[in-house]
């Protein structure tokens, strides 16, 4: 039997900056099937969200053979001479390099547009959760940092530090290094999840450097973390009312 493998597809608001998660696609090694979440509801009312061209009504489930197109789209071709740095950039075998894994790694994102995607993780054998991101915002660090970031080692550990005063985000959480480098950003769609963890106790929440691809890789690809996270079978990670399906027959279990 295959494991439902799920990835939530989040949009942000060109003005606020705000994410929003608005869908959940599912696959269960056959069919692949896509639902708007209460997400949708909250950034129609809140920032005037439309639905998209794909999937032109809130209330209906999508299903598919094949992966939706608003998906597709924001995959390498297999074709493209680059593709297997690409695979190397992500961390991913080659032999496990299939559609969900490389979205959920990569994020999707294209600089034309407001959306992304990211997995929603299943708990290890010892009950902790894995993120794997691309640090954000490394364009904006000075070089130093950026020099830094090169020299790291894999299983480097990080720290998350939270901006208090960040007028774009006020849960903002930078990464940071032990000898006190600012090394990116944590992403903003992840950040109320990774929050709310560490108000609680931060001891369960843990970010170590998973790869550095070096120059030339673009900086958008530069340093994949690792953040590793313990959260309660009554609280799992993306359980909140906005990640729920606004239709009730797509309320198929989640992982």
């Amino acid at each position: 039997m295959n494991k439902l493998k799920t990835l939530f597809l989040a949009w942000q608001d060109p003005n606020s900056r705000s994410w929003f998660p608005i869908g959940r696609l599912t696959f269960d090694g056959a069919n692949y099937q896509f639902v708007y979440t209460q997400g949708a509801k909250e950034a129609q009312e809140k920032c005037g969200f439309q639905p998209l061209l794909s999937f032109p009504r809130l209330d209906e489930v999508y299903t598919s053979t094949h992966l939706f197109s608003v998906f597709s789209n924001r995959l390498m071709p297999r074709s493209r001479p680059d593709y297997s740095s690409f695979i190397q950039w992500l961390n991913i075998p080659e032999h496990e390099d299939g559609p969900i894994a490389m979205l959920a790694r990569s994020g999707g994102q294209r600089e034309t547009d407001t959306l992304t995607v990211f997995p929603c993780p299943a708990p290890d054998e010892e009950g902790r959760y894995h993120l794997h991101f691309f640090s954000h915002g490394l364009r904006h660090l000075p070089q130093s940092a950026i020099e830094r970031i090169n020299r790291f080692e894999p299983g480097e550990k990080l720290w998350l530090a939270h901006e208090f005063q960040n007028t774009f985000d006020s849960q903002a959480l930078t990464l940071n290094t032990e000898d006190h480098y600012i090394v990116g950003y944590c992403p903003r769609y992840l950040n109320s999840e990774i929050f709310e963890l560490l108000r609680r106790n931060p001891s369960l929440v843990e970010v170590r450097v998973e790869r550095v691809n070096q120059p030339p890789t673009p900086l958008q690809f530069r340093l994949l973390c690792n953040l590793s996270a313990r959260w309660s079978e009554e609280n799992r990670p993306f359980s909140g009312l906005e990640y729920q399906p606004l239709i009730a027959a797509a309320a198929i279990a989640m992982p």
